[in-house]
């Protein structure tokens, strides 16, 4: 008898593509009432496509034939850090440079960080998370209907069927975590775009995405349990999430619509 996968399986992994959706929705529907344009959110989403998934991929592509990456790849301390750094190296200058170029006009306007944050983070979720989410909901559907399909096999959905359905959600816990940061990350480098005295903050930024980023790597290398994973990030999170918000506090500029009315003269209020 053909061993089924689980509704609540299945249920989880649809939650998951929604919720990939939904950031990048969400939040953009948010920033926007708070005043920043659309501009920024497309230029996020265009600029992690091709630093993260065009140039990236094309240095991996010739690192991988090097003799150096077999080094690399079999050592878990390694493969976390170099990950990390280059994830770290082409993410935040993607970041940078829309920064200095697409977006130099629309510096004047502080919430266009966060935006770009949501564009940049939201298309990494839809296309990380909800479109493998929705991949597997179609095998999954494809298999217990007992029609064969292009995405895989018995092996496939036997592993499928053994793991926790609650597992499925990880993902999309990890993505609202990965957007944060990415949201985080966005407002230190907006500031150093905007001020050469604060061009600091861009290697730091890079440096704090390593951090995670290696971080994540190194712990699952060890087999560490995804839960304890997601934990652990989410710590460190918090930590960029605080370090944005005092950055933010010390540069923000509000617009002239954000700045408190001025109370009127007496002799204004005389001649109105």
């Amino acid at each position: 008898m053909q061993t089924l996968i689980p509704n609540l399986t299945i249920a989880a992994m649809a939650i998951s593509a929604l919720i990939g959706i939904a950031i990048p929705v969400v939040l953009y529907i948010v920033f926007r009432k708070k005043g920043a344009k659309h501009l920024p959110f497309w230029t996020g989403a265009v600029t992690f496509v091709l630093f993260a998934l065009v140039l990236e991929q094309l240095v991996y592509s010739f690192l991988m034939k090097t003799a150096l990456w077999v080094t690399i790849s079999s050592n878990t301390w390694l493969y976390g850090i170099v990950g990390g750094f280059m994830a770290g190296l082409f993410e935040e200058t993607g970041r940078f440079v829309a920064f200095k170029t697409v977006l130099r006009k629309q510096r004047g306007n502080d919430t266009n960080a966060l935006m770009y944050g949501a564009g940049h983070g939201g298309i990494e979720a839809v296309l990380l998370l909800s479109v493998s989410m929705v991949i597997n909901l179609i095998f999954c559907l494809q298999y217990n209907a007992g029609v064969p399909s292009q995405f895989g096999g018995s092996a496939e959905a036997l592993a499928i069927a053994a793991a926790p359905s609650v597992l499925f959600l990880a993902g999309g816990v990890e993505r609202i975590i990965a957007v944060t940061i990415h949201v985080s990350l966005s407002v230190l480098v907006w500031f150093a775009a905007k001020d050469s005295k604060k061009f600091w903050l861009y290697p730091l930024a890079i440096l704090l995405h390593l951090v995670v980023d290696a971080a994540a790597v190194i712990l699952k290398g060890f087999g560490t349990n995804d839960w304890l994973i997601e934990g652990a990030v989410l710590v460190i999170t918090l930590g960029f999430v605080f370090l944005a918000i005092a950055v933010w506090k010390k540069n923000h500029v509000a617009q002239a619509s954000e700045a408190p009315e001025e109370p009127a003269s007496p002799e204004a209020k005389a001649q109105a």
